[in-house]
């Protein structure tokens, strides 16, 4: 498989920006004050299907050619891909098919019907999604987008740090979470391009360190029997994916759960957004000192906003 560079970003941008939103930047003096540096927050909550998997979906979807496009596009997901994919689907008027885990956040399952995904529900391993994905493939002809392990995905995604980078200039340190790699992977293309001397940092959860230890070991270790809150974050590392991460990444470092939800609730409380596990996992990096001392300037990539508010974490670790 061909691996992609930034000129394909650059290329993926003048697609998506024609049906993405152009998120804003926003900073939090508070937030300023308890971290000792300066952020720059990328709010991809505010993103078409509330995340930036949107990006990278539509990028996909408007890449195929007509004559695959009609048979439709299936994936597999638990969360924000499934809905996005569905919305791209929609907008190119064609079907979208979606393996979801029968545990899978009750938001994300409604927010894909709601977009007109075909949902077919499996049970929560790998090996039964897979399964599902391959019989729907077989049954309707519909064409693979996988979540995050193919090259106009991760092109996509590249685009929300590209434009983080044109709004914000010296930048110190990039952060993105990191769970199969597409958003870090496609950041680290801009990245490279536009900040070179910028340090690119993965952030994921110490329950479910396997970028991490991937990236220490030099070889994909898979994800298995991950434990955290951040529920975007426990897949396993895409080929194409760690090919870039090895190549262009910094460092990835992991985070606490007490640390996460402490991360999340300041977003809530003091900039008035709602976020996800998954996005405060950059910022826990940041109050754990992952990333330093001192009046650094850092952009955090928010993923999403996709959050199940019956199941809010605020109540731990009082």
């Amino acid at each position: 498989m061909s691996i992609p560079a930034y000129a394909d970003v650059e290329e993926a941008h003048g697609r998506v920006r024609r049906f993405a939103h152009r998120t804003p930047v926003l900073t939090s003096e508070s937030i300023d004050r308890i971290v000792g540096g300066q952020l720059f927050f990328k709010c991809e909550n505010f993103q078409k299907a509330g995340a930036f998997k949107f990006r990278g979906a539509i990028n996909a979807v408007m890449s195929l050619p007509d004559e695959g496009a009609g048979r439709g596009v299936a994936t597999h997901s638990s969360g924000n891909h499934a809905a996005a994919l569905a919305l791209a689907a929609r907008m190119r008027g064609i079907d979208a098919h979606v393996v979801m885990p029968e545990n899978a956040p009750d938001i994300k399952k409604h927010a894909t019907e709601g977009y007109g995904g075909r949902i077919r529900f499996c049970e929560s391993t790998l090996a039964a999604r897979e399964f599902a994905l391959n019989q729907v493939v077989s049954e309707t002809g519909a064409i693979e987008i996988h979540p995050y392990n193919n090259f106009h995905v991760i092109a996509g995604q590249g685009t929300a740090a590209k434009e983080l980078l044109e709004k914000v200039s010296d930048l110190d340190f990039i952060l993105a979470p990191v769970g199969g790699g597409g958003l870090l992977a496609g950041s680290a293309l801009s990245v490279a391009k536009l900040a070179p001397k910028a340090r690119l940092i993965g952030c994921e959860p110490e329950g479910a360190d396997d970028a991490y230890r991937s990236f220490e070991k030099g070889e994909i270790v898979p994800s298995t029997n991950p434990e955290t809150i951040a529920d975007g974050l426990l897949t396993s590392l895409g080929e194409l994916n760690f090919a870039i991460i090895r190549e262009k990444v910094d460092r990835i470092v992991t985070v606490s759960e007490e640390s996460i939800i402490r991360a999340m609730r300041l977003v809530w409380e003091r900039m008035k957004i709602i976020i996800e596990p998954s996005s405060a996992v950059p910022l826990a990096a940041v109050i754990e000192g992952k990333t330093g001392h001192g009046n650094k300037r850092t952009g955090i990539i928010i993923s999403g906003g996709n959050v199940d508010l019956k199941t809010l974490p605020f109540h731990r670790y009082q």
